[in-house]
């Protein structure tokens, strides 16, 4: 047994016994990348593809193509890379088809599942219908610690093609405490603009840090 085959063993040991908890970012990419790479160390290609992405979220949503351009990895790699959040993405679909988000306790503990573990600061659309049917959970955009900017037109435009009657607004703190910033109501006040525009309802805007999440609505702001 090689350096790097005792290496892995104790990585997949530590998978197998704890899951994903206590593994850095890198290191849960290194040890996908084991399976596409067989004969050679990953560490370093883990980190060189956190550096020209920014973070595991974005590694995975690159198109295979220019993974490929990263040295060292092949077209194997590059497809298990995108392979693996398609897989996930359309178990969510098929979970979301029986969401029903009709009240704020909902909402937020969907949503506390959604940023589980994410470093950076995410914005979700959650498109509903009359009945707080999840139509869609749409990743609006995604930011570095500092906030994310928010895109109204692909915020409407998902409303409208979903046939959405109802619009949660959702987004995490990932260094700080669940309360709205200032820039968090001035956001709320254009999404909520731009969605009555088209006939679209703003029901809430959730913020979600350290396993808590406040409502907007429920604070009151949405009587405002």
């Amino acid at each position: 047994m090689g350096i790097h085959d005792g290496h892995r063993e104790k990585m997949r040991r530590r998978f197998l016994e704890t899951g994903l908890a206590g593994f850095a970012d890198h290191e849960a990419l290194e040890l996908l990348l084991f399976y596409a790479i067989p004969r050679r160390d990953t560490n370093a290609l883990a980190h060189q593809l956190l550096e020209r992405y920014g973070s595991l979220e974005t590694v995975l949503a690159a198109p295979v193509e220019d993974l490929q351009k990263v040295k060292g990895m092949g077209e194997s790699a590059a497809l298990l890379l995108r392979l693996v959040p398609m897989l996930t993405e359309r178990s969510r679909r098929r979970e979301d088809a029986l969401v029903i988000l009709n009240s704020t306790e909902k909402a937020g503990n969907y949503m506390l599942h959604r940023f589980d573990g994410k470093k950076n600061e995410l914005v979700y659309e959650l498109c509903l219908d009359r009945k707080g049917k999840l139509l869609a959970s749409k990743l609006l955009t995604e930011g570095d610690v500092n906030g994310a900017e928010l895109n109204i037109r692909k915020l409407v435009g998902n409303a409208l093609m979903t046939n959405a009657s109802a619009v949660i607004l959702s987004h995490n703190h990932p260094s700080g405490v669940a309360l709205p910033s200032s820039e968090d109501f001035t956001t709320t006040d254009r999404v909520r603009t731009a969605l009555e525009s088209v006939g679209v309802q703003l029901v809430d805007h959730i913020i979600v840090a350290d396993g808590d999440f406040v409502s907007m609505r429920d604070s009151g702001y949405f009587t405002k």
